[in-house]
Order: C-alpha cells, then structure tokens, then sequence
C-alpha cells in the first residue's frame, strides 16, 4: 500500500487537501446548533445588510419589481459592497387557506413566494418576508398572531432567510412574550433566519431582545428629512438622538436599529445623505436601503457603494459608536475599530459652516500621540496628526475618517 501512495501524483493529494478544507469551512460558517436548533446568536455577526421594498413603494410591491431589484442588486456592486438579503414589506399578503396557511397575492405574486425566494436566491442573494405580531399587519393583512409556529415552518419551506416582524394591532399583547414565540417558532425550524424586531422601541427591547432577535427597532419609522417631525415618522436627526445611551446593548448578533436607510429617495441633500449614511454605519446599525436601486442617481450609488464606510460598519469588533462631545449644534462621535484604530464623525447641525475639533484623548488615545487620519468620503490620507484633529464641517453635513496610531 505504502509504494502505491508513492505512485500518487501530487495533485491527487491536493485535490484531497483542498476538498478537507472546503468541508471544514463550510462547517465553521453553518449556524451553530443548539438541542437541533439554529443559535440566535450565531447569526448576524455583523449587522445585516440589503434592501426592504417599504420607504420606496410601500404596499405597491410585485413579483416582477422584486426580481428586477434582485437583478440590480447583483450587478451594480451592491452585492459587492455586502448587501445580500432582499426582504419583501408588508401588503404581499392576501388571505390564509382552509389549513390557516399563509397565502400571498395571486395576481401580484402569480408564481408564488418560494419561486420568488428561489430566484433571488439564483443571484447570490437572500429572502426576506415581513409580517407582525398582532392580529393584522399594519397595511391590514393576515398577520402571525396565533400562527406562529405555522407561519415559521411556512416560510422556512418557501426558502425565507430574513424575517422583519412588525408591532401593529398586538392590543394589550406583552412585546417580550410575542417574540420570544415568534422566536422559538423560527428555531424550531432549523432554518438559519434571521429575526429582525420591529415594535418601535416602544417597549425598550434592548433590555430583553438580546437573545430573542438579531436586531431590534430602537425607535419609531424614519422619514425622509433632516429634522422633521409627522404624528408616526421623524426625522434622521432626531432618530439619532433616540440612539445616546444605547451603545453597550449592541454586539455580534444583536444589534439596535433605528429604522431603514433614507437615502435616495429625494427628502434630503446629498450632504445630509451622506451623514445619514455615515451615521448608520457609525452606529453599527443594519444597512438596509429603501431607495430604487434599478435607476438611482450616481451621488445615491456613491453614498451606498463606499466601501470605506461600509467596513466601519461591519467591523468585527461590533462595537456601537458614541456621542463624545457636543456644544449646541456642533458634535463629535467615535467608534472603537478591530484595528485598534477609531472611526470618528464630525456633525454640524447648524445652518453655517463651523470649525470642528476632535483630541485623541476623547477617542481613548494619548495627548501625545502621532496618528494617521483618513477621510472616508474624499477616500485620501490627510497625513499625520499630534494631539488632535480639526476641520471646517458645512451646514447639515458630517466629516467622517478613521483614526490609526
């Protein structure tokens, strides 16, 4: 047997070697299992990222508009970029069978959802649906109440890797038990689907969710402006306010969101995009566009394509950003990178360009240190800088960079 060994080529032992390794990764990126169950926690390490069908079309939402943005999604870098799970919003919903199986729109969804799944899929994308724990949806579709675990097995069978859970009509039902039902009914299924908590932090799931979901609202829906406020949507300003304070609740696997991404969808500057955007990063929240992504412009692509700040957002460290300083309308937030670097936003909220200031002892370095500061959005090195860093910042606009000893 030895001298037959012997007569192997050495490709042959590579082949071997190669298909060991293949085996051995894809065992390390399945879920782990628990008691035959997907591992909350195991999922989302990094915050989601993808494209929600509601800021943009809201019930208006078809078969064909969902496979036309898979297709873009998969060709114009935002797959690239990290974006990979396209999720379906409210109102594809009909009606449920005499089994109280869920059923989708025949006529707006004539080949049925598991197609739908099976085509995004096709692109090397993944599924989301929606649906609410309360006795109808928001748009006033069938929802999930008492069909939990009917409803989680249905969607595991269509293929679903994404699941947004809605907070509409749940009367005097307790946030904490509706979801951890819901949660349990996904488990059961042993389908790696990630539990996206949407009840508006009204119940403040930051201090029970981790566990339960991979992201939780923080705060009500988000409207297309600066600082507006309506009766149900406010502005991204005001959103990120609602965030001070939250940072130690986020982590691998469990993040806080403040709502779907804005950008591109006409409400606000191209300045004050790109601090939303920087924001949501900073923030470590999930990067979902709500934007039509087939026809935008080439500032929206520039926004959501920059991959500078996209990895601010997904570092590994997972370490939500913080408000370190402010002073009227002037603010300075950090985050903590894997690098051991920081990721710093300089915020002018005022209506005149003001001179911003950060020092490395703010952003936990020492006074006397020398580091390396990179603009994010000019994608250029600024050089090397002692003690501080300071900048004009414009009227509703941020400066963002990373900072490396």
């Amino acid at each position: 047997m030895s001298r037959s060994i012997r007569r192997r080529p050495l490709a042959f032992f590579m082949k071997i070697k190669l298909a060991l390794l293949f085996s051995l990764a894809s065992f390390l990126l399945l879920p782990t299992l628990v008691n035959g169950q997907v591992d909350r926690n195991a999922l989302a390490l990094t915050p989601p990222m993808g494209w929600n069908s509601w800021n943009k079309f809201q019930c208006h939402v078809t078969e064909d508009l969902v496979k036309s943005v898979a297709d873009s999604i998969a060709t114009n870098g935002m797959k690239d970029a990290g974006y990979q799970y396209v999720v379906i919003d409210d109102c594809w919903q009909v009606s449920r069978d005499l089994n109280g199986t869920i059923v989708a729109d025949p006529k707006l969804f004539p080949s049925g959802i598991k197609a739908l799944a099976d085509y995004v899929h096709s692109k090397g994308l993944k599924f989301g649906i929606y649906s609410d724990a309360g006795s109808k949806t928001c748009g006033g579709r069938p929802a999930s109440q008492g069909y939990e675990f009917q409803d989680a097995q249905t969607y595991a069978s269509w293929g679903v890797d994404y699941l947004k859970y809605d907070w509409c009509n749940t009367g005097t039902r307790n946030a904490e038990e509706a979801y951890s039902t819901m949660n349990r009914a996904l488990l059961a299924t042993a389908r790696p689907i990630v539990f996206s908590i949407c009840e508006w932090g009204s119940f403040k799931p930051w201090l029970w969710a981790n566990g339960i979901g991979n992201l939780w609202r923080t705060t009500g829906d988000i409207h297309d402006c600066w600082d507006c406020k309506t009766e149900y949507e406010t502005g991204f300003v005001l959103l990120l306010d609602r965030n001070v304070g939250l940072e130690s609740f986020a982590g691998p696997g469990h993040w806080n969101d403040p709502d779907m991404l804005e950008v591109g969808n006409g409400g606000m500057t191209t300045s004050e995009y790109r601090a939303h955007f920087s924001f949501w990063a900073l923030l470590a929240a999930p990067l979902i566009a709500g934007n039509d992504v087939r026809t935008m412009s080439e500032d929206t692509r520039n926004i959501l394509l920059n991959k500078e700040v996209i990895a601010v957002d997904q570092d590994s460290l997972g370490q939500q950003g913080r408000r370190i300083w402010k002073k009227d309308d002037l603010e300075v937030w950090s985050r903590s990178l894997s690098d051991g670097g920081r990721a710093v936003i300089l915020l002018n909220r005022s209506k005149a360009a003001s001179e911003i200031a950060v020092t490395w002892e703010q952003i936990g370095y020492p006074a006397h240190l020398d580091a390396k500061v990179r603009d994010l959005w000019a994608h250029r090195d600024l050089g090397i800088f002692h003690d501080r860093f300071s900048t004009k910042v414009d009227s509703h606009s941020v400066v963002m960079f990373r900072v490396l000893p």
